[in-house]
């Protein structure tokens, strides 16, 4: 698959197709829509998905552990 290939696919497809793996272990946030410029207009709506590989409790604790690390090391 070459990286123009991607461009074909939306957002929610390739969310999709990754929650489909059993190999994936762990969060997507993507934003709601479809988002086509870098620039923020406003709020946005985020949603926060997860497979059958990991349970509320355990996305939740990736979560906060990756708040931790960005908290750390981008502030």
């Amino acid at each position: 698959m070459q990286p123009s290939d991607l461009e074909l696919y939306t957002t929610r497809d390739l969310v999709e197709e990754l929650l489909r793996r059993k190999t994936f272990q762990g969060v997507v946030v993507h934003s709601d829509q479809e988002c086509k410029s870098s620039d923020w207009d406003g709020e946005r709506i985020f949603k926060v998905r997860f497979n059958n590989n990991l349970d509320a409790e355990q996305a939740c604790r990736l979560l906060n552990v990756i708040s931790e690390h960005m908290d750390r090391h981008y502030s």
